[in-house]
């Protein structure tokens, strides 16, 4: 397999889907939906709950969530074993390892810039609500999501690569 066409190819699916109003996780989940023979549909489904940062409280960042479902996939058990969780929790830190140095933070507040101090020295209260904003130019140009989306498929796929 040529991983980096193969990277490319994830990458512009991935995107794809977000720009098709996916949210994140559902993206980074989707590109890999025919990988792991999970129908789109139940993929789209079971990723849904984790975009927005977990239903838009703006927590651990969707992309990286759905890299972690990915994981899951890759590593864990259908059965309770204390080795497969082991293996599949270490595979989650390092693939959030991995994420935080390319991108400074897994923390969807974080990497959005809602938690800067102003210049009186607070913090602006975070407010949690449940719709999610139009996708239009100017949403895509304030935020970084396209490239957390990139950022989880190329950190997924490299390590793929080195398993």
């Amino acid at each position: 397999m040529d991983w980096k066409q193969e990277t490319e190819n994830r990458v512009a699916l991935g995107v794809g889907y977000f720009k098709q109003g996916y949210n994140c996780s559902q993206s980074v989940a989707l590109a890999f939906a025919d990988w792991y023979d999970v129908p789109s549909g139940l993929m789209a489904r079971i990723s849904a709950s984790y975009g927005g940062g977990i239903g838009r409280m703006r927590e651990t960042c969707g992309s990286a969530l759905g890299m972690f479902m990915l994981a899951g996939l890759e590593t864990a058990s259908e059965e309770a074993n204390q080795e497969t969780k082991a293996q599949n929790y270490a595979a989650v830190q390092e693939l959030a390892a991995q994420f935080k140095a390319h991108t400074g933070s897994i923390v969807c507040k974080e990497l959005l810039g809602l938690n800067k101090q102003r210049a009186d020295g607070t913090i602006p209260e975070i407010h949690i609500v449940a719709t999610s904003e139009p996708r239009t130019d100017e949403y895509y140009r304030k935020r970084p999501c396209v490239r957390m989306v990139e950022t989880a498929i190329r950190t997924y796929m490299h390590w793929l690569e080195q398993r």
